[in-house]
């Protein structure tokens, strides 16, 4: 169950802040609409390291697509990666 809180919560920050923990963030309401996010620090890197793999996974597709796709044999011997 998602922890929702008002901002006003905040003049207690660090109730708000004991709530947080990996995979649960703090979700903070302004006028009783979802505003911000308050997450703990290790889940903030997890999702940009996510966001940026999947975005360098979706250019080399569209790369792929584009320019062509190569074989996995010539990928080894490009790398020097072929046995024998």
């Amino acid at each position: 169950m998602p922890n929702i809180k008002p901002i006003s919560d905040l003049r207690n920050y660090n109730e708000v802040l004991r709530d947080i923990s990996d995979g649960s963030p703090v979700f903070l309401t302004k006028n009783g609409r979802g505003r911000y996010v308050v997450l703990d620090l290790h889940e903030y890197e997890h999702n940009q390291a996510t966001i940026k793999l999947l975005t360098e996974l979706a250019k080399g597709e569209q790369s792929g697509r584009k320019n062509g796709w190569i074989s996995i044999d010539e990928i080894e011997t490009t790398f020097g990666l072929k046995n024998g």
